[in-house]
């Protein structure tokens, strides 16, 4: 099904083609990024590349094509999971075994606990890539999913953002520019190297599992200009490649790629119409990487192979029709959409045959590499395939400025990450993303000194973070936490728990989800019991906007976009009043079960 798209605003303007970073950027960790020049697509590093390719074996070129997970808090920890997957047991015994090209860091990794931890680790990590016995020594690319919002790998003390849907309410390229600064500049601070971010994805797909929030809008005109803005903020100001993700769209689906296989069913004209203007605008703006999508998009590739897997896809249609010179990275091959049709070996030359630079997490390691080499020594792949593949990925390395300096600083730690200012702007952007939906019964803004509340709803965290920051604009409150699925008997303790009160705030996560999320419709049967006490309820939905069509009739809704404890305090800052909301909806909301008819409208916001 292709459903409605949203009207375009007027305040989206001009394509984000035309972006070339208007706005003052944060000041880079860096300075700049070392023979990194997207204008004029100059290589300053032509000869480290054209040299180190020359020296490098052919194991050494094969290795450059995989980025994998490595667990353990230190280089040197060794872990029963490096020995099942790889055969050795610490993270860098696994650099050095195979020469890989890059790592990625998760919370289940054990790889991102705390800033020094995480600059030990990767400082570790390169210095097991570089001290390989070999003419060739390579720096490693080390990566993170912190796309912030819902998807944050990285917590506190590390700058927090509330994600890309909050920036999409927020209309300003200039706030989207900088919160990717800010997030580039620690990262960098780190020891990390790639962020797999922005999220590319046009989110016209209300009921979308796995997009939804990721995305900034399902306007094309505005996903575009924010995508544009990140790239130049990550890249130009932040210092770390950036990764526009997934090509070639997915935003209309209702399948979780990680557990199914979506299919993407755009015709031509509405892929160019729709999911194709932030891809275009990234590349536009110089985008490092893009990563593929483990999806089927028939207008696009009528074979049923998954986009990883399509030639024209990523060949014909991402280098030869839209140009894109850097590197294509996969998404992780662990995810059940890419391992449907074929084993884990074939995958990994099949995503290479059809023009794919890198793997990312393949589950049997191996055996993909195995593949690889097989199919280069038998001709499957070509050596100058295989050749140009390592030069882009080498040139990436060097242009991001990795070759010149591997490592991190530890005394610039506590200069950079978590500082006064990037936190201050973190509010600042946070207060102008919250979207006060509905308003009717004059609730809001909330006299909340000396006021007496239940906050109650989703989250362990979510809702004593909410309460925490209530309490700091003079209320007291009681928190009583019903998950995403609340039983009847937590729904009577709630409404018990309501009585007397001068108010109920209650927050909803993908209440809309029924299938997945909240199978017995809880969370919509505590809103309505809420309701039926009396006591002046305001909802807050902590991640999609869409829950309030599946509320009944809820007077006071606010979209934070995120659970994230910057969004989360910024919603408190409104429900207070020290803050007017500014923030508009970035998409439409249809009615419950009713895709076509729009029950708030892409622009809507109220304010006081």
């Amino acid at each position: 099904m292709t459903w409605t798209l949203s009207r375009r605003s007027a305040l989206t303007g001009s394509l984000a083609l035309a972006f070339a970073g208007a706005t003052a950027p944060v000041a880079s960790a860096h300075g700049h990024r070392p023979g990194h020049d997207h204008e004029h697509g100059h290589d300053h590093h032509h000869g480290w590349v054209t040299s180190t390719l020359a020296r490098m074996t052919l194991r050494e070129k094969v290795g450059q094509l995989f980025v994998q997970q490595v667990y353990g808090s230190t280089a040197t920890t060794a872990r029963t999971e490096n020995t099942d997957l790889y055969g050795v047991a610490t993270p860098a015994e696994v650099v050095r075994k195979y020469a890989l090209g890059g790592v990625i860091y998760f919370a289940w990794t054990d790889s991102v606990n705390d800033p020094d931890q995480i600059l030990a680790l990767s400082n570790g990590l390169q210095k097991a890539a570089l001290s390989r016995r070999t003419k060739a020594r390579v720096p490693l690319t080390v990566s993170v999913d912190q796309e912030q919002g819902i998807v944050t790998r990285i917590g506190p003390p590390a700058t927090q953002f509330p994600g890309s849907m909050a920036l999409g309410a927020g209309r300003s390229a200039k706030d989207a520019r900088t919160a990717a600064a800010i997030t580039g500049q620690e990262l960098r601070a780190m020891g990390l190297t790639t962020n797999f971010a922005p999220v590319c994805d046009t989110n016209v797909n209300p009921l979308n599992p796995v997009i939804g929030t990721r995305s900034f809008s399902s306007d094309p005109a505005l996903a575009a200009e924010l995508a544009a803005a990140q790239v130049h903020g990550y890249q130009e100001d932040g210092g770390v490649m950036s990764s526009a993700k997934h090509f070639p769209g997915h935003g209309d689906t209702a399948t979780d790629s990680h557990v199914a296989f979506p299919v993407i069913t755009h015709t031509r004209e509405e892929w160019e119409r729709i999911d194709a203007p932030p891809f275009k605008a990234a590349i536009a703006a110089g985008i490092d990487m893009v990563m593929t999508a483990h999806l089927s998009f028939p207008a696009l590739d009528d074979s049923g192979d998954p986009a990883t897997l399509s030639h024209p896809i990523l060949t014909g249609l991402l280098r030869e029709e839209l140009g894109f010179e850097g590197v294509i990275i996969t998404d992780s091959l662990e995810m059940q959409g890419v391992r449907d049709k074929y084993g884990d070996a074939e995958v990994a030359v099949r995503a290479l045959l059809a023009g794919a630079d890198q793997l990312l997490m393949s589950p049997a390691l191996d055996a993909a590499f195995g593949a690889v080499l097989e199919a280069v020594e038998s001709g499957r792949i070509s050596r100058r395939d295989l050749d140009a593949k390592v030069r882009r990925i080498l040139t990436l390395k060097a242009g991001q400025g990795v070759v010149e300096h591997p490592f991190a600083d530890p005394r610039r730690l506590d200069r950079v990450v978590g500082t006064a200012a990037h936190l201050a702007a973190a509010d600042a952007i946070s207060n102008r993303t919250t979207t006060l939906v509905r308003n009717d019964a004059g609730v809001l803004p909330l006299d909340t000194s000396g006021k007496d509340l239940l906050v109650t709803g989703y989250g362990v965290s979510t809702t004593a973070t909410l309460a925490a920051a209530l309490e700091e604009h003079g209320a007291t409150t009681t928190v009583q936490q019903t998950g995403s699925s609340p039983t009847d008997a937590q729904i009577a303790a709630a409404v018990a728990a309501a009585a007397g009160r001068d108010a109920v705030v209650v927050t909803t996560m993908k209440a809309w989800d029924t299938t997945v999320t909240d199978k017995t419709r809880g969370q919509q049967k505590l809103v309505a019991a809420l309701r039926g006490t009396g006591v002046p309820v305001v909802v807050v939905a902590v991640r999609d906007p869409y829950d309030i069509a599946y509320l009944g009739d809820a007077e006071t809704y606010l979209a934070t976009y995120s659970y994230s404890p910057v969004a989360l305090q910024a919603a408190a800052r409104v429900i207070a009043g020290a803050v007017s909301p500014v923030g508009k909806l970035p998409v439409d909301i249809p009615v419950a079960d009713d895709p076509d008819t729009v029950l708030y409208p892409f622009g809507h916001g109220l304010t006081y």
